[in-house]
């Protein structure tokens, strides 16, 4: 019976070297099976698989082997490098969630990862080398692509042993150096990964503290000291002023916190009293008119394992006050018109941007709920205590914006920069997200000057000026109408300057087709 060995030569590099190796085996009975040769400077490696028949001497073939002019080592391997950069593959793609199948020219299977198998039902010692129509198989689309141009996402039906599935099929020819068709490699999608897939895309992403921007020393010191106190389950009080982003730093601190249960916010200052109170605490069914038969959970009943985050928390009026302290000291929630109370086990965050000391010296907030929900305070800086964050905050913001809208890159100049720099930033990072989107429209290219940064107070009269039309006109129109009048004299003046519809969208940054929808709009003529 014949047994395989495997080797590695190697010598100096000469002609005729590969050649006395295979004539030496092959006079010995040796058959080589494998042979593949690196060369490194003046160094040659020979790596081959033989099979040889007993009674053969290994020892002597081996020695033998040290005969041959310019040979310095022999040694039996146990994978030649063909061999491990195959199973490297083979790793990779069994890792590959898709299914990945391959076929030569005759239609014989030539390569099936471990999602396939598991899809086709077959295991892999079964299907290398044999004939894919042999494997009795209801979707063999693969072996279309041997005489066509292949498919794309083609809905496929497979019914095995298993059961049957449903996945999207892509199939493509495997061609040669010359054109010539030599294979074809079809990869399977389950519908099913598909769906949970579109479901985890449209479910809100949580928000971390990798989305906290900024390398000042205010927030870096900010954002470590909210990381230590994410873990803990002490009430966190984020005190700030309007804009800075004490929601995202709510958010952040709930996805660090590890709570399995949901991040539940609520704008104390959005509802009134009565509204307020039966969506913190909930109602039993039948406590007024109107109410659900069954009743409602409450928000804290909601937020359970979780987080609640009461934003404008100094906004929640005096007589619900009481009841929410009992709620923190107890842990316990009785729902409006009920009886029982129900255990809820809920992380607290709150915010507010009003000075809560000078509130409860002036009795609008009850002394013992300060104390109560002021365990930990974080101050978050304003945005002019940070300045040195603005340049890449408002880049950030221009990034998104861009690819939101499709429009080309855009860039802020050094003069942008300092115009942003010296304003006082009363609104925060809400207000420069909005002073950025502002600039965007204005510029009509990929380069966003000093002029068309516009903060609230100015935003008027420089859309006025730049769409070259009198304050009395403008007072008239919207900003909608203001912005398109703006729009529109750019275009104009770009189809001028460019002699042609194509030429101008480069300009622009926009596709041809969206130009030209916009002449359509604005009743455009075109000079040829």
């Amino acid at each position: 019976m014949k047994t395989s060995v495997k080797l590695q030569i190697a010598g100096t590099d000469r002609v005729g070297m590969v050649a006395n190796i295979t004539t030496y085996m092959s006079e010995r009975g040796a058959n080589i099976i494998s042979m593949e040769v690196e060369v490194v400077g003046n160094r040659a490696i020979v790596y081959l698989e033989a099979r040889v028949s007993p009674p053969l001497d290994l020892e002597a073939l081996l020695a033998g082997l040290h005969t041959i002019p310019s040979l310095r080592q022999v040694a039996q391997v146990h994978m030649l490098p063909l061999e491990k950069r195959e199973k490297r593959v083979q790793i990779v793609l069994d890792n590959i969630s898709d299914g990945i199948l391959a076929v030569d020219e005759d239609g014989k299977v030539t390569m099936a990862n471990r999602v396939a198998r598991e899809m086709l039902g077959t295991p892999e010692e079964g299907m290398i080398g044999r004939d894919l129509k042999e494997l009795n198989l209801s979707g063999t689309g693969i072996l279309d692509c041997l005489s066509g141009p292949g498919y794309r996402q083609l809905n496929r039906d497979l019914i095995t042993e298993r059961g049957r599935f449903q996945f999207l099929a892509t199939g493509k020819p495997i061609r040669d150096s010359r054109g010539r068709v030599v294979g074809a490699v079809e990869i399977l999608k389950e519908l099913r990964e598909i769906k949970e897939m579109a479901h985890a895309v449209s479910q809100p992403l949580q928000v971390t503290f990798r989305e906290i921007i900024g390398s000042s020393r205010a927030i870096t010191d900010v954002v470590s000291i909210a990381k230590k106190l994410a873990r803990t389950d002490p009430v966190v009080s984020l005190r700030g002023e309007s804009g800075t982003g004490k929601e995202l730093f709510a958010s952040a601190i709930h996805a660090e916190s590890g709570r399995p249960g949901p991040l539940v916010p609520i704008n104390c200052a959005a509802l009134p009293e009565t509204l307020l109170e039966s969506e913190l605490f909930g109602y039993a069914g039948g406590a007024f008119t109107g109410a659900r038969r069954e009743g409602k959970p409450g928000l804290f009943e909601i937020a359970q394992d979780g987080t609640l985050f009461l934003d404008e928390i100094a906004e929640i009026p005096l007589t619900l006050q009481a009841k929410m302290l009992r709620v923190l000291q107890e842990r316990r929630v009785r729902r409006i018109g009920g009886s029982r109370e129900v255990p809820v086990n809920v992380r607290i965050i709150t915010a507010t941007n009003k000075n809560l000391e000078r509130m409860m010296d002036q009795g609008l907030f009850r002394e013992d709920l300060y104390y109560r929900i002021n365990v930990f305070q974080i101050q978050i800086p304003a945005l002019r205590e940070r300045i040195e964050d603005l340049a890449v905050l408002a880049e950030h913001f221009l990034f998104h914006l861009n690819s939101t809208l499709g429009k080309t890159a855009q860039s802020l100049t050094q003069a942008a920069l300092q115009k942003l720099a010296g304003h006082r930033w009363p609104g925060n990072i809400r207000e420069l997200r909005n002073v950025i989107e502002r600039a965007s429209i204005l510029s009509p290219g990929e380069v966003i000057d000093a002029e068309h940064v516009v903060f609230s107070a100015g935003a008027t009269p420089a859309l006025a000026a730049a769409a070259g039309r009198s304050d009395e006109g403008q007072a008239t129109e919207s900003l909608g109408q203001q912005v398109d009048n703006f729009e529109r004299q750019i275009i104009a003046q770009k189809l001028k300057d460019s002699g042609s519809i194509r030429g101008a969208a480069r300009s622009l940054g926009v596709s041809h087709t969206t130009l030209l929808n916009k002449i359509r709009k604005y009743g455009l003529q075109v000079e040829r």
